[in-house]
Order: structure tokens, then sequence, then C-alpha cells
């Protein structure tokens, strides 16, 4: 309380013991805006994805890939903060590296032990798993300490994605080939909205988001009109039934008009910030356009599960956005970048 140092007799002393504290009381914070933590709500439904478009239900191996991708993606963010530190330094001095609340040491140690906990975890699923977080945490270091800002960059960053999705279907179902088209479409959309990040803090252009925006359109139309042959599973339990005249076509009607509804929101969500940033290229618009991209993935996601017949897992990973905008506010940490 104000004004009680002087009644209980605290001298100097006391003040810089204060002082110290203070900063280390805001630790926490600070590494909450390293790590990025509302952009989180966005990784677990790459591995539910990926795990519905196995056609296999999640279980304890989907809950391992998924904390496989927290601590790799989570490793990636610390990653991101060292590598860019002298340019942060100079572009964002309120980040937590160039501000002195986190040192560059402590951020590069936490990104290698994210990456080994998240390589552990992938054991954990079996081989399969660990097959696909190998190359992923690989892409995840190679674009962070290389190939961030060159013409490449959109693309490992995409990689990164799609690989993460991959990891849930070889966790769940052991295999990727049926997933292969979901990861597609997710990587597609990780490349408009990291081409965008790009020009976070210079703006200046009106084409990259107006590219962003048609790439949205298309997902949507692939995502919502374009669905996968069901799995081979779901594909032997619907085939008592015919097409529209019993218990699978309603199901089939059901997720198809979820698949629809969730694509809509996905692209309501991407679309209207990439069209206030072409019509006005500046950073702060820019900037919401990659929030707009980013908080966009957990309804594509959910797309892409009710696309693959896995109505109760749409469900759940389209539960995800309205709690990362809770624990946004919460956290007084609205406004999130990949960069």
């Amino acid at each position: 309380m104000a004004g009680t140092g002087a009644a209980e007799g605290r001298g100097p002393g006391d003040a810089a013991a204060r002082r110290t504290f203070r900063p280390r009381s805001r630790r926490p914070a600070a590494w909450a805006e390293l790590l990025r933590l509302p952009a989180l709500f966005t990784v677990p439904g790459d591995a539910l994805a990926g795990a519905a478009a196995a056609g296999a239900r999640p279980g304890p191996r989907t809950l391992l890939a998924i904390g496989s991708s927290v601590c790799l993606y989570e490793a990636g963010m610390a990653l991101n903060d060292w590598a860019d530190r002298a340019e942060d330094a100079v572009e964002r001095p309120h980040r937590p590296l160039p501000s002195g609340r986190i040192r560059p040491a402590a951020a590069l140690t936490a990104a290698g032990v994210l990456t080994g906990a998240g390589l552990a975890l992938a054991a954990g699923a079996g081989r399969p798993a660990l097959a696909v977080a190998a190359p992923l945490a690989a892409t995840v270091w190679a674009y962070d300490l290389a190939l961030k800002h060159t013409p490449a960059g959109p693309a490992a960053m995409a990689a990164a994605r799609g690989l993460d999705l991959l990891l849930g279907a070889a966790a769940t179902g052991g295999g990727t080939r049926a997933a292969l088209p979901s990861a597609a479409l997710l990587g597609g959309h990780t490349l408009a909205v990291t081409a965008v990040s790009r020009r976070e803090t210079t703006g200046g252009s009106a084409l990259v988001p107006l590219a962003a925006l048609a790439t949205t359109g298309a997902l949507t139309r692939l995502v919502t009109h374009r669905r996968t042959r069901p799995p081979a599973g779901r594909r032997a339990a619907a085939a008592p039934g015919l097409p529209g005249s019993g218990p699978a076509g309603g199901t089939a009607r059901a997720t198809g008009v979820l698949a629809t509804a969730l694509g809509a929101a996905y692209a309501a969500t991407a679309a209207r910030p990439y069209v206030h940033a072409a019509l006005n290229p500046s950073p702060p618009l820019t900037q919401r356009a990659v929030g707009g991209g980013i908080r966009a993935t957990i309804p594509l996601q959910a797309a892409l599960a009710a696309r693959s017949g896995a109505t109760a897992t749409s469900l759940l990973v389209a539960s995800l956005a309205p709690a990362g905008r809770m624990f946004a506010r919460r956290a007084g940490m609205r406004k999130v970048s990949i960069t």
C-alpha cells in the first residue's frame, strides 16, 4: 500500500529491493509475450484435423502429438525473437529481448529445451509421429535462423504448418497419405498469412493482402465444395445406408452443413482485415490483417475436420476460438504476431 514505507521505517535498501522485485514480478508476462500465448490456441487444431483426415478418433497418441506441436511451436517463437533481437531493437524495442525483460541466452535455451521436449513427446506417440516431428523441428529452426528473410520464408512456414497437421495424422492413424490434402490447404492459408506478415512494420503493398484475399476465397471454396472421400473406416461405416436415405446420409448432410458454416466463418475472419490492408496498406492495418489471418486458422482447422466427417472433432476445434479470445483479453495480449 502507498505510504507504508515511511511509516515502517524502510530505508534506501528497501527501495532498491522493491525496484529489483518489480521486473521479476513482470517476468511471467514477458515470457507470455515472447511465446505469443494467445496464438497457442491455433496449435491443437492441427493435430486434431490431421487425426480427422486420417479417419481415426483422437486418443492418447493424439494428445502426445498436440503436446509435441505445442512445444515445437513455442520453440519457434522463442527462437524467432532470439534470431531477430538486433532487428527488433530498432523496429520493435518494446519486445521482451530488446527491452531487457528476458535475456537472449534464456530465450535460446528455452528454444532448445522445447525442441527436445517436442521430439520426446512425438517419440512417445510412435515412430510414424517422430518421423514427421523431426523434419518439422528442422523446418522451424531453418525458418528462424536462415529462411525467414528470404523468398523461401513463407513456403517454409507453410511447410511447418502442414507437417504439424501430418503429425496428428501419423500419431493417431499411423500414416499421413489421407491427410495430405488437408495439410496442403492449411499450408496454403499459412503461406498467405506469412507473406502479409513480412510487411508488418513497413506496409506499402496492396498486392500481398489482395493475393491473401484471393487465397482465402479459393481455400473456402475447396473446403466447402470439394470434400474428400471419407477414409476407409468411415466408408465402411456408411456403406449400409444409401446417400441421403438413412442415418449415414443424414450424418453426411450434417457434416456438409457444418463444413460450409465453418468455411464461411473462416472466410469472414480472414477476408475483412485483408480488404482493409489492401485499401490502405499501412503498418497498423497490415498488422490487423496478420492477426485476422492467425485467428482464421482455427475455423479453417475445424472446417477441415468437418470436411473429413469428424463432427465432434470439428466442434472441439471450433471451441478453441472463443477460448483464445478470452485468454487474450484477460492477459492483455490482444495483438499477436508470427514474426
